[in-house]
């Protein structure tokens, strides 16, 4: 199936058919300089019929959700305390903690759904990426679970959100294909947890097997994949099905190598078959391009808060400052 997807035959794509491990192996700095590239980068966007967009990590903490550092220093400070160890050095890595008790846990777990998911609101990076796709046919894929491309004025019907979202609890061990919102769950704990440990009677409960709930976050074979999700995935392979035969930007923002097979791959692929595919690639320490790609790719290593204005401003035709 992926080969009828890459082939230019349109095919039921799947996310799994998308998916891509291989890099490819003639990667370059380019050396054009940087007010270049926003302008190749613009005209390209402005002379595309469709835009899709792929995000990362980067996206979201050159927005301001950072995961380490004063961020994570001064919301979490109790559990530092209390849980000091390698764990604790950042919201990702405390997330691995083994803490000892499901009120432990979900003391966590409530404190970081606040502060990832529920606080932030709509955040002003968020919605410049909007206006940058607003006016074309687009859709997002994304590895960010932070709800962000849902709240800046995406239509949900055109975001795939493949690894999960802070606000949504599942069963641990995935007995049913259902998850559940959590955000109200998320307020009543942050209210109530003390010494780091929300009560006994708030611990989730799976309402099929009675077992442990879990935050639905991809991090191993028990992720659940709800009707959301397949609905979701469904909608990606139909509009890459019409990308096929229309002009077509691959805006990249924020996809580094720590998952490389989910979006920077597949578009690196996807790249080297559709020759009416164009790819812009922002990422402060690497955006790397295939040589072989020429014109048809810029890659701005540069801050992406920056990039994304200065890309916007020159779109838009006014100071986006």
């Amino acid at each position: 199936m992926i080969q009828n997807m890459l082939s230019g035959r349109k095919s039921n794509i799947t996310f799994q058919t998308f998916l891509s491990g291989m890099p490819s192996r003639d990667y370059v700095f380019q050396q054009t300089p940087y007010e270049e590239q926003i302008r190749q980068a613009a005209k390209m966007l402005k002379e595309a019929d469709y835009i899709l967009i792929g995000a990362g990590a980067g996206l979201s903490t050159a927005a301001g959700l950072t995961m380490g550092g004063a961020r994570f220093t001064e919301n979490f400070k109790e559990f530092i305390e209390k849980y000091d160890g390698p764990y604790m050095r950042d919201m990702y890595s405390a997330g691995f903690y083994p803490f000892p008790s499901e009120e432990a846990k979900w003391g966590y777990w409530s404190k970081n759904g606040m502060v990832n998911r529920v606080l932030p609101g709509v955040l002003p990076l968020y919605k410049k990426v909007y206006r940058l796709a607003e006016n074309k046919r687009h859709f997002v894929l994304t590895t960010n679970v932070d709800y962000q491309f849902f709240l800046c004025g995406f239509d949900e019907k055109n975001v795939f959100a493949t690894q999960g979202d802070y606000g949504r609890i599942q069963c641990r061990k995935g007995c049913h294909p259902k998850t559940y919102d959590a955000i109200k769950m998320f307020q009543q704990m942050d209210q109530a947890r003390e010494g780091c440990m929300v009560p006994s009677y708030m611990v989730p409960k799976c309402p099929v097997c009675g077992g442990p709930m879990e935050m639905n976050l991809r991090c191993d074979q028990y992720f659940v994949e709800d009707d959301a999700w397949h609905e979701a995935e469904k909608r990606f392979g139909e509009f890459l099905g019409e990308c096929e035969e229309k002009k077509t930007v691959l805006l990249e923002l924020g996809a580094g190598f720590n998952t490389p097979t989910i979006i920077r791959f597949p578009f690196e692929k996807l790249m080297r078959v559709h020759k009416n595919m164009s790819l812009i690639r922002l990422n402060l320490d690497e955006a790397v391009i295939p040589a072989s790609f020429g014109e048809r790719a810029v890659g701005i290593n540069a801050d992406m808060g920056k990039s994304i204005g200065d890309l916007l401003e020159e779109v838009s035709g006014h100071d986006e400052r």
